[in-house]
């Protein structure tokens, strides 16, 4: 939040006051924003891009391609999984400085802590609530 209060999404009342902060420009957080949501787009598009070497799978006795394929292509189902969770934070984020409260938390309406979002901009929850 760059100084407004306000309801949030669950009816909370915020008390964030992050004026007294020293914290990034708007323009700054949003650009490093979009720039990591633009990482997170083009890595699940890779992840869902088909494989050039789709090869037969056979599944027997023995431990082979097939089966470190098919082990493969379950990491890349949790990996995608986590880069949509992460994108989904990073849109989150963004809207919240559209809506003027970027910097408070979504649970208790909180400060969510420069140090916090130093680390992590895309940080929509205080650390208790995180």
């Amino acid at each position: 939040m760059i100084g407004a209060t306000g309801d949030t999404p669950n009816g909370i009342s915020l008390a964030c006051d992050a004026d007294e902060m020293q914290r990034p420009t708007s323009g700054e957080v949003r650009a490093e924003l979009q720039a990591k949501e633009a990482d997170l787009v083009h890595q699940r598009a890779v992840l869902t891009r088909p494989h050039a070497d789709q090869g037969t799978i056979s599944f027997g006795k023995r431990v082979g391609d097939g089966t470190a394929m098919a082990v493969d292509r379950l990491s890349a189902v949790t990996a995608h999984d986590s880069l949509g969770s992460a994108l989904s934070e990073v849109r989150r984020a963004l809207a919240k400085l559209d809506e003027d409260t970027y910097g408070c938390c979504d649970v208790c309406g909180q400060d969510i802590g420069e140090g916090r979002l130093e680390v992590r901009p895309w940080s929509t929850r205080c650390v208790r609530h995180g």
